[in-house]
């Protein structure tokens, strides 16, 4: 029975990425910066409205598990494809970059394959607008026990929590991690997400998650504040290591009462998109491979500078080079 090193849990989703100015945005009706779910034919006006088209594997925790994969670690993914072109496209890309995808394509699925239209501003804000198709009905039926039974680290997506089944996929995941000596931490998604699931995460934090991963506003937006120090100590308070990514000013990492700032060098972004994914992907190979809570942070940073200088959500060069090159590995 195989022993895997990082196991994510999430939405497996297609992102197809194009840029776009201002002007484009406004005439779709496309609000910037900010993530939206849409329904079908919205879905397939966007996609036609699409040009120079590039597409690759996405979702939020399935981004940072490939960039786990990319660092050598031994990995896996659950989610949720339709057996037709996309949902095939997908199962294989994840399989090519190294990463088991545990899930066949689902024949006679009730829905598409999910999918992503990110447009891509000069400024590199990303403006998403996703269709969740059959990733969106992942349920416990979808999670092998002996995936998620042999986990050393676990990773869950909190917008597996807009639906219940989803949700009991993410609680049962969780308790087999743990019953089989593994750890498990949560991404916080989006702000909106937090709203949206508040109570249920704040739950999730304090009784059943080991870490918990998120930028300043997610963190701000779990107890409705406004100052991050506050949330920083409650959230503390709640899970034994939080770890909040603040953009150009840095990196905080709770440990219970201890306190970690790692500065980070400022990028201009190309392209926004998958920053955080990859940032816990450093974090989450410095935690599988022993190192210091700082260093996970720094390796965090470099993975995030990276993917922010190009379009894409996944790294384009050998971030272990990178990190060799450093002293850090």
């Amino acid at each position: 029975m195989k022993t895997y090193q990082l196991v994510g849990i999430g939405n497996a989703v297609v992102d197809v990425i194009s840029q776009s100015d201002d002007a484009f945005l406004s005439r779709m009706g496309i609000e910037k910066g900010i993530m939206q779910l849409i329904e079908r034919d919205r879905g397939e006006e966007l996609y036609d409205a699409m040009q120079n088209r590039v597409q690759a594997p996405g979702g939020s925790v399935a981004n940072t598990i490939a960039g786990a994969g990319a660092l050598g670690l031994e990995t896996a993914f659950i989610g949720r494809v339709h057996d037709d072109e996309l949902g095939h496209f997908y199962a294989d890309a994840m399989n090519e970059d190294g990463v088991d995808f545990v899930n066949p394509p689902v024949a006679g699925g009730e829905l598409p394959t999910s999918r992503s239209m990110i447009f891509v501003s000069p400024d590199g804000e990303r403006s998403m607008n996703t269709y969740l198709g059959i990733s969106s009905e992942l349920s416990s039926l979808d999670v092998p026990g002996e995936v998620a039974g042999n986990a050393e680290l676990m990773f869950l997506e909190g917008y597996l929590f807009d639906k219940d089944k989803g949700k009991a996929a993410f609680l049962e995941a969780a308790r087999d991690c743990h019953r089989g000596g593994g750890k498990i931490g949560i991404s916080l998604s989006d702000p909106f997400c937090v709203d949206r699931h508040r109570h249920d995460f704040l739950s999730l934090i304090e009784h059943e998650m080991d870490f918990v991963i998120g930028n300043e506003d997610e963190i701000k937006s779990l107890f409705e504040t406004d100052r991050l120090e506050d949330a920083l100590v409650l959230t503390a308070g709640l899970c034994s290591l939080v770890v909040c990514t603040r953009s150009g000013d840095g990196v905080t990492v709770m440990s219970g009462p201890d306190r970690i700032d790692v500065p980070v060098t400022r990028v201009v972004p190309v392209d926004a998109t998958g920053a955080g994914d990859q940032f816990a992907a450093g974090f989450l190979f410095g935690m599988a491979t022993g190192r210091d809570l700082e260093t996970c942070a720094r390796i965090g940073g470099i993975c995030a500078a990276e993917v922010i200088g190009h379009i894409g959500p996944r790294p384009e060069v050998n971030i272990l080079e990178l990190l060799r090159e450093q002293g850090i590995v």
